[in-house]
């Protein structure tokens, strides 16, 4: 049985959550099972080299967002809180960040621990990742504190993976795969398509774990998964995102047409009316009684300013499908 992780390494919710993870597995008496961690952003506005969270907290905005998200308490006593709860998991004694990073590059790290080494490699580097951030207090974006914690973990050829820009694809995907699923929280914990989200206490995970086993394990196609994520974000309204996951649908299945039609909608809804029209042309001219794409085609032309050419689309839509019409 796979348990998905997906969390971001700065979130202290995230180590807590391994550490409630592993004392939910220690009386686990279910089939074998297999974690992985996949990547999840709570700050990808944080940056490379990052800054002092002191600094950082005592902007004003900072503190208000932080009086949101605790509001019957005080930033400072949100995270003494948060502390006290680290430290009866046994992550001290010492704890707090020091600084706010991009965790951008240490989920690329983590992820290029699976492909090096699996499940076990990977949980050993996503372990001192934590550690160097909220127990060493490091500035976790900077390369030579990821060479030193990847040493530490028994990777010791990263270092030149992550400088040639190794597994940056990959961890942009997975993010963007992730909220196409709907993870919205660090951690969410993800078993055979169901979801637990929060750091939750050990016997709720066990009883989690126990459900999701009885669950049928989720095993579509690789292709299906990505254009069903392609499709989520753009009802999420994420274009872009669609368009980076379609990228290799395109590539490998260029002449599908459902992939050809959920590309056109992905570029019109981002603004790329050209690259909409080079689509939609051909695929109304292959399929004339389709109303839907004599619609988009003609909504394309009327963005572009070519109003008599989009008349005639959009007549012959309403004309097909009276709901089409203005």
């Amino acid at each position: 049985m796979r348990i998905e992780i997906w969390a971001d390494v700065v979130c202290p919710w995230a180590y807590i959550g391994k550490r409630r993870l592993e004392r939910a597995l220690a009386s686990w008496q279910g089939d074998p099972v297999e974690v992985v961690w996949r990547p999840y952003r709570i700050d990808p506005s944080a940056p490379t080299p990052g800054e002092p969270l002191a600094e950082v907290l005592r902007d004003p905005m900072v503190d208000a967002a932080l009086r949101g998200c605790a509001p019957d308490l005080t930033p400072g006593e949100n995270r003494e809180r948060v502390s006290r709860i680290a430290l009866a998991e046994g992550l001290g004694p010492r704890w707090g960040a020091g600084w706010r990073s991009s965790s951008h590059d240490a989920h690329r790290l983590i992820a290029l621990a699976h492909e090096a080494g699996g499940t076990r490699l990977q949980d050993a580097v996503a372990e001192e990742v934590m550690r160097a951030h909220f127990v060493d207090a490091l500035d976790i974006s900077l390369p030579a504190v990821l060479d030193e914690v990847s040493r530490r973990a028994g990777f010791p050829a990263s270092g030149g993976l992550l400088a040639d820009g190794e597994g940056d694809t990959a961890v942009r995907e997975l993010v963007l795969r992730g909220r196409a699923a709907g993870v919205a929280t660090s951690p969410t914990f993800v078993v055979n398509g169901a979801a637990l989200r929060g750091a939750q206490p050990p016997e709720v995970i066990h009883d989690f774990l126990v459900e999701a086993a009885r669950r049928a394990p989720r095993q579509l196609p690789e292709e299906v998964e990505r254009f069903r994520h392609a499709e989520a974000l753009l009802d999420l309204g994420d274009p872009l995102g669609a368009l980076t996951l379609l990228g290799p649908l395109l590539d490998a299945h260029g002449d599908d047409r459902g992939t050809r039609l959920l590309a056109a909608r992905a570029y019109f809804h981002s603004a790329q009316l050209t690259r909409a029209l080079r689509i939609l042309e051909p695929l109304a001219a292959e399929t004339p009684d389709d109303s839907y794409v004599q619609l988009l085609l003609g909504r394309t032309l009327q963005r572009q300013g070519d109003s008599p050419r989009a008349a005639a689309h959009l007549r012959l839509a309403a004309a097909m499908s009276p709901g089409y019409a203005d």
